[in-house]
């Protein structure tokens, strides 16, 4: 098991436009995505993204296995079935956008309100090279959105439009079970 170290908001790699993953089914990608994995566990994170632990590659994980436990940071969330998803393409589907409370393991500590949109498409490739895609909405659209925004250099502070949502998780949200 490996956990990495994950890089934080002022690191210039988390400001890029990550790179095409060109090669599946490598020795290579597969470290990668466990190393992903078991940094994303032992933080209890929703998703991570490659560049987050250094890796400049469009890849990003999200949700969890059916026998992992309950993820912590996002106690009364939907269920999101556990993804790996490589050069993703999003479509939003609509125009109708929700503001949810975020956080991020690039921004420890901190939470905020950030706008979404709520009914997206997905899709890409996992590991192995083969298609991946889906519809989908709500908390599961939420992860996906802020998982491929690291993969363009953007962190969920840059979307939000109220900075007064934006605070220390245990000062600003008292009443929410965010460690």
């Amino acid at each position: 098991m490996t956990v990495c170290s994950v890089l934080r908001m002022g690191e210039p790699l988390l400001l890029a436009v990550a790179d095409e993953v060109t090669a599946f089914d490598t020795l290579e990608l597969h470290a990668l995505i466990q190393d992903m994995e078991d940094t994303m566990a032992a933080l209890d994170g929703a998703g991570l993204a490659a560049p987050q632990i250094g890796v400049s590659l469009r890849v990003v994980i999200f949700g969890k296995e059916e026998d992992r436990s309950e993820n912590l940071r996002y106690p009364d969330a939907n269920s999101v079935p556990y993804t790996v998803l490589i050069n993703p393409k999003l479509t939003f589907l609509g125009h109708e956008q929700e503001d949810g409370l975020e956080g991020c393991l690039s921004v420890p500590g901190l939470r905020g309100i950030v706008p979404r949109h709520t009914h997206l498409h997905y899709s890409g490739f996992d590991q192995y090279g083969k298609w991946v895609e889906r519809t989908v909405s709500d908390f599961h659209a939420r992860v996906v959105q802020h998982e491929c925004d690291h993969l363009d250099g953007i962190l969920y502070p840059m979307r939000m439009t109220d900075l007064t949502t934006f605070g220390y998780a245990d000062d600003i949200f008292p009443d929410q079970p965010l460690p």
